[in-house]
């Protein structure tokens, strides 16, 4: 019976997210999507969050899987690691999905459906399309800096999506191995950039779908200055031609 349905694993990094990722794991599993599962990337996580996914790998409603890598070497990494591992298990799709709460899983069936009904090789949970928004919570100086690089970013790559710089996406398999995303090499929110990058080098469209981000629930925002860097130079490096080494 479930053979013709489209497997879909959330792959979902984590680092000090104890809290947040019961509650994730419930809000998906009360989304009603047929054949999703969870895969939990953690990252060491001193607080015990790696214990908290192993508890839910067992006692959730849909399926949960763990990935514990023993370093904390970035987001980008962690997502590597965790899609290639969803694609080596046969997902047909893959959604990339922050462990804070600040993604709405609510917004999950609109990008499988219009991933599922038109030519669209990746789905992104946009900010800044007509219906979509910003937590309230933001200061301005936060609001300004996110608009001012979707606009860098676009200037120089010409990706033409308004929200270039998203972690919530629901993306084809095999959009993930047209663009080998098992060679990415950037991190934080270049690694986001980067994916985009060579989907649109590919010809392949990219859709988006407004989401209400909201300020992160509990912890701390994790953006350190190197990534900050990293971020603004990416572009350039993308645009010449050099990968994000």
């Amino acid at each position: 019976m479930g053979e013709n349905i489209p497997k879909t694993t959330v792959v979902v990094p984590t680092y000090n997210e104890r809290d947040n990722l019961p509650t994730l794991v419930g809000m998906l599993a009360e989304l009603d999507v047929p054949n999703l599962g969870v895969l939990v990337v953690d990252d060491n996580s001193p607080d015990g969050t790696g214990e908290v996914a192993d508890k839910l790998a067992t006692e959730a409603s849909i399926p949960v899987s763990v990935l514990h890598r023993t370093e904390k070497d970035g987001l980008g990494r962690a997502y590597v690691a965790g899609i290639s591992r969803a694609l080596d298990e046969g997902a047909d799709v893959v959604i990339q999905m922050d462990a804070d709460l600040s993604h709405p899983a609510s917004a999950i069936p609109t990008m499988l459906e219009i991933l599922k009904t038109t030519d669209a090789a990746v789905v992104l949970g946009s900010r800044y399309v007509s219906g979509g928004s910003l937590a309230g919570e933001w200061s301005w100086h936060r609001k300004a800096l996110s608009a001012w690089a979707n606009f860098y970013v676009n200037a120089i790559l010409r990706l033409k999506v308004k929200d270039a710089t998203a972690g919530f996406k629901a993306w084809h398999a095999k959009t993930l191995r047209a663009i080998d995303v098992s060679s990415i090499r950037s991190n934080g929110y270049a690694f986001q950039v980067e994916m985009n990058h060579r989907t649109v080098k590919q010809g392949m469209r990219i859709a988006e779908t407004p989401i209400r981000f909201e300020e992160r629930a509990d912890g701390v925002s994790k953006m350190s200055l190197k990534v900050q860097i990293e971020s603004a130079v990416l572009p350039w490096k993308l645009l010449f031609g050099k990968s994000g080494d």
